[in-house]
This record gives structure tokens, C-alpha cells and sequence, in this order.
């Protein structure tokens, strides 16, 4: 009889092998492989879609796209700080970041809350909030604020 993880093992398991992933280079460098069984073949990961990597992404393909538009938005994407606010699915996990975005170099420290749906020992569904989308649209863009459509001097 094979036991499944519990939904904190497998988004901690994610986790050291998002680290591993991007240590080893991230898209186009390391392999998808060892992120894929974290995730169902049916994953749906929903991003705001004000972000530069805003949409819905969905499936393994999904999830490695999404994985590059992320390299290629920042250049650091630090996770300094996790607190897993519960121990069954759907979890809910604030995560505090630093981030250098590729573009501009601003750099910007802030929250993200998670929700993150485990069934079956893989994750479904991720819905991750920000606590301030403008600013990192604006960290990653030519412009003051996401209000402000005149181009940095």
C-alpha cells in the first residue's frame, strides 16, 4: 500500500526542487524534469494579468513557460522569507521576495500570498496575490508608475 505526501511535504519538496532548478541555470539551461512531478498534468497556475508575466498557465508546458517568462523578467527572484500559514491543501504560503528585475535593474522587496491547491500529491492550482501589481510592473518597465506612461529620462 503506497501512502500519498501530505500537501506540506509535496510544496516543500516544489520548493527545494524549484532552488535546485534555477541553481542548475533555470529555463534553457536545466531541465524541466524534476519540477514535473510536483505538479498534475492538469496544473493551473493563475497570474495577475497586469504582471509581465501575467495570464493563465496551464499543464506542464504551461508551468515551464511560465518559468522562463519569470527568468526573463527578473534576475533575482529571491524567496527570503516562507510562512505556511496551513498544513492542508489548499495551503496558503506568504513568501517575502527581493527581486531584480532584468530590464531596468530596480530592485524591490514584497509580499506574495499563495494559494495552492494539493490533490493526489501534486499540485492543481496555485493563485498567487501581490501585494502592490503596479510596482512590479513599473520596477519592470521604462515608466515611473503603471499610471504614468512617460518614459524614464
Amino acid at each position: 500500500m503506497t501512502t500519498t505526501p501530505n500537501a506540506l511535504s509535496v510544496l516543500k519538496g516544489m520548493y527545494a526542487a524549484e532552488a535546485e532548478y534555477l541553481a542548475a541555470g533555470g529555463p534553457g539551461e536545466a531541465a524541466f524534469a524534476p519540477l514535473a512531478p510536483f505538479f498534475s498534468p492538469a496544473v493551473v497556475l493563475h497570474q495577475a494579468d497586469s504582471l509581465p508575466y501575467g495570464g493563465i498557465w496551464r499543464g506542464h508546458e504551461g508551468m515551464e513557460r511560465f518559468f522562463a517568462a519569470m527568468s526573463d523578467t527578473w534576475g533575482v527572484f529571491d524567496m527570503v522569507e516562507q510562512s505556511f500559514l496551513s498544513e492542508t491543501s489548499p495551503l496558503v504560503v506568504l513568501t517575502h521576495v527581493h527581486a531584480r528585475a532584468r530590464a531596468t535593474g530596480r530592485e524591490l522587496d514584497f509580499p506574495i500570498l499563495q494559494t495552492i491547491t494539493v490533490e493526489d500529491g501534486r499540485i492543481t492550482e496555485v493563485r498567487p496575490f501581490y501585494w502592490d501589481t503596479a510596482a512590479i510592473a513599473a520596477a519592470c518597465t521604462n515608466y515611473h508608475s503603471a499610471d504614468d506612461r512617460l518614459p524614464r529620462s
